[in-house]
């Protein structure tokens, strides 16, 4: 007798309640204490990293792969080795109950979906970000996480670097004073853009219906497929939910913030001469309340896709000012630099001719008078923080605990992107109601937080969601 997709998450729900994994159930299991079973689902740039970090890692051994695009899936399966097990339906990898979890390397618009359905059949969770494509979303992947009692890492791996750890250390402890802003800042050249290719057949060996899943049915064309999807509404939220969702997510952690009080944000593609539609020149003005560490600030983020900008450094850096001086943090390190100690009573100190003269004069004190102290940290690279955060991922499988970077704090950071996106897209400003998980007094933006899946993949979402009723 088949077994129906529904049957068989409905069968999974059931198993996994009655197994509320704690660290000891999880230790009786065979093999627990060995090596974790990983399926990868999405072999492309960033899947490919992970791959290797799963399958270098002592602790783990990737054994599938799923992927629309065969010589992808066969790719892998030559770095990984002939017993890797190949998949062109991903939820018949999920159906593997050799597997223990399973590593989320998709494009934006499959995340939740993917994540749920992998939660729903007992898989622990590894999800690249942004953790959703539209903010309900994110409601319903922590109801199911939760009640399927799941580990969910999100792929923002500078959490498990120690440099931001010690950086956060320094912020929290007032190394800079009270942050009076941050400034978020991520620049490159791909002048003249990608091209306006002509819709046409797919490429063989692409199953592009599955590619689209619950995304609006479209036409095959090339700059939509693989790595170019992040340039279109129907999949991404373009360089805002990449790699400002970075950038912001080390705000929020650093903080503890939960989301936003208004969200200012302006932009267009401008520049690049293609059949993109996210923007290529983007800023944001990001409002947040007062935190346990201090008072409210700004948030300023701004990208340039047709400018290489001399300034930005590591993939785009963070600039905390605060008023004691200011901290450039990245992935390569980080750098606080103090401010000099300026008296406000010296601030008209020079006159000529009987009239005050000139700005704030320095405190007639040595030149090293500063408010704090001037120190760096470099980081090993980029690339063990993906090594530290695969390892942190496995670490918490065995123990159950939360990982560094969670589904409930990353959620609020993939909200607070999803709102700047829709500032620009309603051309206002949004005032967001955290409680309600609403924006105040904009019925156009709060329809924006939801976007219908289609056919056959809504079912799939009703399932699942009933599933964790």
């Amino acid at each position: 007798m088949k077994t129906t997709r529904r049957q068989f998450l409905k069968s999974v729900a059931v198993a996994t309640g009655a197994a509320a994994f704690s660290a000891r159930s999880y230790a009786q299991i065979a093999g627990a204490n060995e090596r974790v079973r990983v399926g990868l689902i999405g072999f492309g740039l960033v899947g490919r990293i992970h791959a290797r970090n799963f399958h270098a890692n002592k602790g783990s051994k990737l054994v599938a792969v799923a992927d629309t695009f065969q010589p992808r899936a066969d790719a892998c399966k030559e770095m990984a080795g002939p017993e890797l097990k190949q998949f062109a339906d991903f939820r018949k990898l999920l159906e593997e109950k050799s597997i223990d979890a399973v590593c989320i390397a998709t494009p934006d618009h499959w995340h939740a979906l993917q994540t749920m359905l992998a939660c729903a059949a007992g898989k622990d969770v590894y999800c690249e970000k942004p953790l959703h494509l539209f903010v309900r979303e994110g409601e319903w992947m922590q109801k199911v996480a939760n009640h399927h009692k799941r580990v969910v890492q999100v792929g923002t791996q500078q959490r498990s670097a120690p440099h931001y750890h010690q950086a956060k250390e320094l912020l929290r402890g007032g190394a800079i004073g009270e942050v009076v802003s941050v400034q978020c800042d991520f620049f490159r050249n791909i002048m003249p853009g990608i091209g306006n290719p002509p819709d046409s057949e797919p490429p063989a060996g692409l199953n592009w219906e599955m590619l689209l899943g619950p995304a609006p049915a479209r036409k095959y064309n090339p700059n939509r497929g693989l790595y170019h999807f992040r340039w279109f509404w129907d999949y991404s939220g373009g360089q805002m939910t990449n790699l400002g969702h970075h950038s912001l997510d080390i705000v929020h952690w650093i903080f503890d913030i939960k989301g936003p009080k208004a969200v200012t944000s302006v932009g267009g593609r401008y520049y690049l001469k293609d059949n993109g539609e996210v923007p290529d020149t983007q800023n944001a003005i990001i409002e947040y309340p007062d935190t346990a560490f201090g008072r409210g600030f700004q948030a300023v983020v701004q990208f340039r896709e047709a400018s290489a900008g001399a300034g930005a450094t590591s993939m785009g850096s963070l600039t905390f000012m605060g008023t004691k001086g200011t901290m450039q943090l990245g992935r390569d390190g980080f750098e606080v630099l103090p401010d000099k100690k300026v008296s406000p009573t010296n601030t008209f100190a020079k006159i000529i001719g009987g009239h005050p003269v000139g700005g704030p004069q320095p405190v007639e004190e040595p030149a090293e008078q500063f408010w704090t102290e001037k120190q760096s940290t470099k980081s090993p690279g980029y690339q063990a923080q993906y090594v530290d955060h695969v390892q942190n991922f496995l670490d918490c499988v065995k123990s159950r605990k939360t990982p560094n970077s969670d589904l409930r704090t990353s959620h609020h950071v993939s909200t607070t992107c999803h709102l700047a996106n829709l500032s620009l897209r309603t051309n206002r400003k949004l005032t967001w109601d955290e409680g309600a998980q609403r924006v105040k007094g904009d019925e156009e933006a709060n329809k924006m937080l939801l976007r219908p899946y289609r056919a056959p993949w809504d079912k799939e979402l009703a399932a699942v969601l009933k599933g964790a009723s």
